[in-house]
């Protein structure tokens, strides 16, 4: 599936994640031994995204892709048995989000994709006011379920008698249940909101995860994977330093053929910024939502609902405001006193903030 565009990961990086450049340039250098050159990759600036092919374009791929591998820990630690046990826990999760038992921030629906935040969660995609990397916020303390002890006991335990992870290090846990053919777009974990390592642990069937995919839509399309690593039921992935930090991981549609989930384990940042933090400003206080009360609501939340936002930043959809109703010039076609009932509505849209950004999710 690869074709021009897809072999010169540097720009692409580069793009999602200026600040690591030079980063990259060290481990880049490294890879060469010593030899103290290199060819470059040529670059045809007129051309967009079209690169000229050379052999330096697939060694610096197999560089990137030892590199790659080089920062990846797997370990095998759960057996079958506590397999079967920690999936039937998930699917508890499953029924009680069904159920309408997690708060609003908790559940993240998408098509062949559903996530569920414990201990912390965060704005992302098509929920972020401004995008671009970096843009990411931890939503405010309280307002997702805190680690379920389950999870404590059945995964973080013993991961910590492993060597994993410290003790204590994990206070964030999520969830992802893929369906088949679902799939997570190429991504890195924000730098800026979680600690190193990023630590997961699959469940229910074998899949892959793959670096430095481009996703491409309407149809979907990913290009080839720059490193692929295959992920077995009850393994455990840990991703630091290059695989975490400089190049995209994403989970790819054709690696879904059965029902797969899996729990990611992090740390955040005591410095990483919230909702309600001094640096994330709303246009208003009105804006601000409410403070969630400790009683849950049990009304089961309508799941077409919860899709759409995510259909549509699949889709790549341009016009997902609705436009501003034409009924005041239609008026002000009439009478004096229709212009100016026009005018002072105009005038009060004005004051009332008409252009509040709604923050979907």
């Amino acid at each position: 599936m690869a074709s021009s565009g897809y072999f010169d990961l540097r720009e692409k990086l580069k793009s999602t994640t200026p600040h690591r450049d030079e980063r990259k340039s060290k481990y880049v250098d490294s890879a060469k031994n010593g030899s103290g050159k290199g060819q470059k990759r040529k670059f045809r600036e007129s051309d967009g995204d079209d690169y000229e092919h050379s052999d330096d374009s697939v060694d610096l791929r197999e560089q990137e892709a030892r590199l790659v591998r080089d920062s990846i820990l797997q370990k095998s630690i759960f057996s079958p048995e506590q397999c079967a046990a920690i999936e039937e826990k998930i699917d508890e999760v499953v029924a009680q989000a069904e159920a309408g038992l997690y708060r609003e921030h908790t559940v993240d629906r998408a098509p062949l994709r559903n996530k569920y935040f414990f201990g912390e969660g965060y704005t992302y995609g098509s929920q972020l006011e401004k995008r671009g990397p970096g843009q990411e916020r931890l939503y405010r303390k309280g307002e997702v379920d805190e680690i379920p002890n389950w999870v404590h006991e059945l995964v973080i335990k013993p991961l910590v008698s492993n060597g994993v992870v410290p003790d204590g290090f994990v206070n964030s846990a999520v969830i992802n249940d893929y369906q088949p053919g679902g799939c997570i777009v190429s991504h890195v974990d924000p730098l800026h909101i979680f600690a190193r390592p990023i630590v997961s642990v699959s469940f229910f069937s074998d899949s892959a995860l793959c670096f430095g995919c481009r996703f491409q839509f309407k149809p979907i399309r990913v290009s080839e994977p720059v490193f692929v690593l295959p992920v077995r039921r009850g393994s455990v992935t840990v991703l630091s330093g290059y695989a975490a930090d400089d190049i995209t991981h994403c989970i790819r549609p054709q690696d879904i053929k059965e029902r797969r989930a899996v729990i990611i384990l992090r740390k955040t940042r005591p410095d990483a910024p919230r909702l309600d933090s001094p640096d994330h400003c709303l246009s208003s206080s009105a804006e601000r939502p409410a403070p969630l009360k400790a009683k849950r609501s049990y009304r089961r939340a309508d799941p077409d609902a919860a899709h759409r936002p995510r259909v549509l930043e699949m889709d790549k959809e341009e016009n997902r405001h609705p436009s501003m109703s034409h009924q005041h010039q239609r008026h002000s076609i009439g009478s004096e006193n229709y212009r100016r009932r026009g005018q002072a509505s105009d005038k009060h849209q004005d004051s009332s903030g008409r252009k509040v950004k709604m923050r979907r999710h």
